[in-house]
């Protein structure tokens, strides 16, 4: 197996390529998990998947000029919005597949640190409808 360290992380939210703003970027995706165990179980919990859910975090470094990273989340907030993630700013390749979706914008925090800390800004946007895997 190849490993890998993360230097050139790609991240686009609505279209818009983010990654020299970002300094983390983390999707997750999970099934519920449902009890279905009965009597018959025979003292072993049974699980089935329920519904899928996910999310996007992202670290940006903040940038108030025009037209960044504050202007478009603003302008963003409340909107469903596409996202793409991959490991590289690379072309998409088995060895460097695209995760895409929609998510919620349904926070942003312009301003956030203290005395001497870097204007970052930290969120999670919740996954809106299905997240797909592509090498193509």
């Amino acid at each position: 197996m190849a490993k890998m360290v993360l230097t050139s992380e790609y991240v686009g939210i609505n279209s818009v390529d983010y990654s020299d703003n970002v300094r983390k970027a983390e999707l997750t995706v999970e099934v519920e998990d449902k009890d279905v165990t009965t009597f018959g179980s025979d003292g072993w919990t049974e699980v089935l998947g329920g519904l899928k859910s996910g999310e996007l975090k992202v670290e940006f470094l903040q940038d108030f000029a025009a037209g960044q990273v504050d202007e478009d989340m603003w302008a963003l907030l409340g909107s469903v919005v596409t996202f793409e993630v991959r490991p590289t700013s690379a072309v998409v390749g088995t060895s460097n597949p695209k995760f895409t979706g929609s998510i919620l914008v349904n926070g942003w925090n312009p301003i956030e640190g203290g005395v001497g800390d870097e204007a970052s800004v930290s969120v999670s946007f919740p996954v809106s409808g299905a997240v797909t895997r592509a090498t193509s």
